[in-house]
């Protein structure tokens, strides 16, 4: 199987714009201040934007769909006709752990960090206490997910090159081809010599 341009620049233009998603998430995470109620003595937490949430879960869908994309083509590596042993046999499954697991990693801290970021806490308590704190996102979660994201590009890229340069079809195609030539060029021989 050759290296399909067109699935490569695919794969990885959904992942870099899941990683300008993850990075917009993270500065755009939301902040909160407690804040004295005007109708009675309770204290409630006052948040900014939510759109690290939304950045959050369409750069999970971006990552899904990459992922998706990339294991349809190459089936998996369990689901195809088999690779050559060799180095790049070898590398295809290193590159093929690597890329899930910066792909899962990377899944689950922006999942993480969007459910978290939406979570909003409610009245906290009365004024007259001073210890009182809002939930909020820790800094860096997106961040890891954006590093994740790249992680899962270079390993997602290595995969589809070396499972490209390690897939079967191409020897079996040929190998099938020499063998109905020599099937051919042998019937032919033994048709001259009966002639003979």
């Amino acid at each position: 199987m050759a290296v399909s341009v067109t699935i490569l620049v695919l794969v990885i233009a959904l992942h870099l714009i899941a990683f300008v998603f993850a990075i917009g998430a993270e500065r755009r995470r939301s902040e909160a201040k407690v804040i004295p109620d005007q109708y009675d003595d309770r204290t409630y937490c006052s948040y900014t934007t939510d759109a690290s949430t939304v950045y959050g879960l369409a750069a999970v869908a971006l990552l899904l769909l990459s992922q998706a994309v990339l294991n349809a083509v190459t089936r998996c590596l369990c689901c195809g006709k088999g690779l050559v042993s060799g180095c790049s046999a070898t590398c295809a499954v290193v590159s093929f752990i690597l890329s899930w697991i910066s792909f899962l990693g990377a899944e689950a801290c922006l999942l993480a960090g969007s459910a978290r970021n939406a979570y909003h806490t409610k009245y906290r308590g009365y004024f007259v206490r001073h210890d009182l704190s809002c939930a909020t996102l820790r800094k860096g979660v997106f961040a890891a997910g954006a590093a994740l994201t790249l992680l899962s590009m270079l390993a997602s890229i290595l995969y589809y090159w070396a499972h490209s340069r390690a897939d079967t079809g191409f020897w079996e195609k040929h190998r099938n081809e020499g063998l109905g030539l020599a099937t051919q060029h042998h019937h032919h021989q033994g048709a001259d010599s009966d002639k003979a």
